[in-house]
């Protein structure tokens, strides 16, 4: 059974960085690419970033290229997401993904940035 967990979410001001993290199970993690979506309140869900199975990373949003970074640790089974100069219009709920012959989604870590 597949699973994606997230973490690492929460308030943080302006300027402030986080780094989430999603732990995978259920599947082969190091063979499959990854990705992390984002969704802020009244919006639709946000392509954010992608990385091959070999760790070749693509930042999809142009509001987070140069503040976002996507990797991830196969041997951990883990993606992350390192954000840094947060913004208020980061401030949404993220989500990892994993398509395989479903899509797969975890439930999702909050973040708020605020003062």
């Amino acid at each position: 059974q597949v699973q994606l967990v997230e973490s690492g979410g929460g308030l943080v001001q302006p300027g402030g960085s986080l780094r989430l993290s999603c732990t995978a199970s259920g599947f082969t993690f190091s063979l499959y690419p990854m990705s992390w979506y984002r969704q802020a309140p009244g919006k639709e869900r946000e392509l954010v970033a992608t990385i091959t199975s070999t760790g070749v990373s693509t930042m999809n949003a142009d509001s987070v290229k140069g503040r976002f970074t996507i990797s991830r640790d196969n041997t951990k089974k883990t993606l992350y997401l390192q954000m840094a100069s947060l913004k208020p219009e980061d401030t949404a709920v993220y989500y990892c993904n994993i398509r395989l012959r479903n899509n797969y989604w975890g439930q999702g870590t909050q973040v708020t940035v605020s003062s």
